[in-house]
């Protein structure tokens, strides 16, 4: 039997010897609902004991009632004691203890997640998305921050579903850190059985950017929403290259981490935007950082308010603190014109609290959520069906509804909705209504390589991020397309935008060449001493980082939507070819088993080692995801694949499809089945 001597000596990397004070919550800052107390005597026991493997055994008789009264109020333990007396948020780099750059960028990093004007809810680590966390608990963020200030850079540290699990030799040009989250074997790669194990505490639902350590705040979603909002326009509205949505109404729901963009992303389109939300302190979040314009309270009051602005041609946005389907109903009775509609509400999780029934109050919400979670689930079911058929009315009279990636239209399928299926049989192919990346995105920005880029200056120096901005507008032509003159105008007037929330951060949709020249700029101006360290990534809702047959890949239309080889391989590529973090999550943001979803980070510190990394590995990471849409015979993303092949002629060479004739193929095929 190991004794505790034995452990004691063989650990020199732990927690501190002393138990911490029990933590004071702030008042007013959200926190995660009750998840619900589910697991068996047994699993029980276990879930006690696996908290108890961070802490010495000589406080476990003290701790066990916390944790326990921990798991059968909140439905998790998340080791409150080891919540940081201090006030958390990404620091300027050098404030951080650490023996090389990118262990203490990964700090500046998870600090940001949690800071209060970014999570959303801080004290439970959750960043967004309802359930997107940085790790469990509050032990394994303790446990990590060690081994980031202990760790050099010949060193991996491996963290699994929140747990470190070690610090490994490795080498300069090896990843720094590798993140895997909620990966679970395939028969129990469901909903029921990750919320067993991750209130056991052996999984973490990581998102997209949460459990990754590179979420920006809603401004990682805001050029994607602006992007989206814009394109849907010139596709179903008549909007040419060049204008913008002046006049045009669009509704959606949903203020939270991500789709808190969606009324900031309005303005810069310069449409009238009306978001639903339930919880009055999304609101006042989003009002007070700027992303919203104004507020209402009745379907009548923002009617009225929407239509003095689209009357004006100006834009605005509106916070409609209620339901969503209220006020969608109310506009069918009046027969209001909507010209874009969608919903971004957490359908990845909507039984969980992500989606809050009609005529329940979001207090009434978390209540159901923690005592009677069958009623909620009835209740949150023919809410999906009123919300569902208000819909159906409504693009019946002119309106372009695209689902935003959110899982909506699955739920509402899951809920027995059969009838939303495209192909009338299964889900396979999708839904009645488009994907936004299947119409849109896919198409438009996606085939190209164009993806949502982003870095954080790490001194968190605001002429920093201002001198990134002019070095990405020097680099960027926007005569070359349509999606370059988009981007330049966005980097041009971010500043005036005001988009940060949190540390000093940007994004930007730019193809694989643009980032590969823009990574290289900022480099050299690190070398230079121009700037600071900068931590480079992209959202994993990217071109090739996520596997996801309703979302990011849903304008994949070979059959190979189901498999999810295209974000391993990416992942892969980028631990082979040196990327300071990679990271691989199940579920992003549709919910466990409806995808794979990876991503990267990379520390940009002025070294020629990482001017190779750049450019072997910021295009990989991008055509490796465009390859796989030319393999399907998407016209754009074959274009690509050719041209790129002629530019790196020697180096790198995509496989091209041969197409088949249609009529050939339909000829045969119709001899088979008639």
């Amino acid at each position: 039997m190991v004794l505790y001597k034995e452990i004691e000596a063989a650990m020199t990397i732990k927690l501190d010897d002393v138990l911490p004070e029990k933590t004071v919550f702030q008042e007013g800052i959200r926190r995660a609902p009750d998840r619900g107390f589910r697991l068996s005597r047994a699993q029980t026991e276990t879930a006690l004991k696996n908290a108890l493997r961070y802490v010495h055994p000589k406080y476990h008789e003290e701790i066990i009632p916390e944790f326990l009264e921990e798991l059968k109020t909140r439905g998790r333990i998340y080791g409150y004691r080891w919540y940081p007396k201090e006030r958390i948020h990404g620091k300027p780099i050098d404030e951080y203890k650490g023996h090389c750059v990118a262990a203490k960028a990964m700090q500046v990093m998870i600090d940001n997640n949690l800071d209060f004007k970014v999570a959303l809810y801080p004290y439970e680590l959750v960043t967004y998305g309802e359930t997107g966390q940085v790790c469990s608990n509050w032990m394994q963020y303790q446990l990590i921050k060690r081994y980031l200030e202990n760790m050099t850079d010949e060193q991996t540290l491996v963290v699994e579903s929140g747990h470190p699990l070690g610090l490994f030799k490795s080498k300069k040009d090896a990843p720094r850190v590798i993140i895997t989250n909620g990966l679970l074997i395939g028969e129990y790669d469901n909903i029921e059985d990750w919320e067993i194990a991750e209130q056991m505490g052996v999984t973490n639902y990581g998102q997209m950017t949460a459990g990754g350590w590179m979420y920006i705040g809603p401004q990682g979603i805001v050029h994607g929403t602006f992007n989206t909002l814009l394109n849907a326009g010139r596709l179903k509205l008549g909007i040419s290259d060049e204008g913008d949505l002046k006049g045009k109404l669009f509704i959606s729901s949903g203020l939270g981490g991500m789709s808190g963009a969606q009324g900031k992303a309005g303005e810069i389109a310069n449409a009238v935007a009306i978001i639903a939300e339930v919880d009055r302190s999304r609101i006042d979040t989003r009002l007070e950082q700027g992303w919203i314009s104004n507020v209402t309270e009745t379907p009548e009051e923002t009617m009225i308010l929407a239509k003095e602005y689209l009357e004006k041609q100006e834009s605005t946005s509106i916070a409609f603190q209620g339901n969503i389907v209220d006020l969608l109903e109310y506009i069918d009775q009046k027969n209001i014109h909507v010209d874009l509609l969608s919903d971004q509400t957490s359908c990845h999780n909507v039984y969980e609290g992500g989606y809050c029934p009609v005529g329940v109050s979001f207090e009434e919400r978390t209540r159901l959520l923690a005592e009677d979670q069958e009623t909620f689930k009835t209740l949150v079911d023919k809410t999906l069906a009123r919300h569902y058929q208000v819909i159906k009315s409504l693009t019946r009279k002119g309106t372009y509804f695209f689902d935003y990636g959110n899982a909506f239209m699955k739920s509402i399928y899951d809920s027995g909705i059969k009838e939303i299926s495209k192909n009338g049989v299964d889900d396979k192919d999708g839904f009645i209504w488009p994907s936004y990346v299947e119409d849109i995105m896919g198409p438009m920005l996606f085939d190209y390589g164009y993806g949502p880029f982003r870095w954080v200056c790490l001194s968190r120096k605001h002429e920093d991020l201002v001198a990134t901005d002019h070095a990405a507008m020097e680099v960027i032509d926007p005569t070359r397309r349509y999606q370059d003159r988009d981007n330049y105008n966005w980097i041009r007037d971010a500043e005036k935008n005001q988009l940060v929330v949190g540390t000093e951060a940007r994004i930007l949709y730019q193809d694989a060449m643009g980032r590969v020249n823009i990574a290289l700029k900022f480099n050299e101006m690190v070398r230079e001493g121009k700037i600071g360290p900068v931590m480079l990534g992209r959202d994993h809702h990217d071109v090739s980082g996520t596997d996801s047959p309703f979302r990011e890949t849903s304008n994949i239309k070979d059959g190979s939507n189901v498999t999810a080889d295209m974000a391993t391989q990416c992942y892969a590529g980028n631990a082979a070819r040196g990327m300071s973090l990679i990271a691989l999550h199940n579920g992003g943001g549709v919910g466990i088993g409806k995808s794979i979803n990876g991503g990267f980070g990379l520390v940009l510190d002025g070294s020629e080692l990482c001017d190779e990394i750049i450019k072997s590995a910021i295009a990989w990471d991008t055509m490796g995801g465009v390859a796989r849409r030319n393999w399907a015979r998407n016209e754009h993303a074959i274009e690509t694949s050719i041209e790129y092949n002629k530019s790196r002629a020697g180096s790198d060479h995509i496989t091209i499809p041969y197409l088949a004739d249609e009529q050939l193929v339909d000829k045969a095929i119709s001899s088979l089945f008639n």
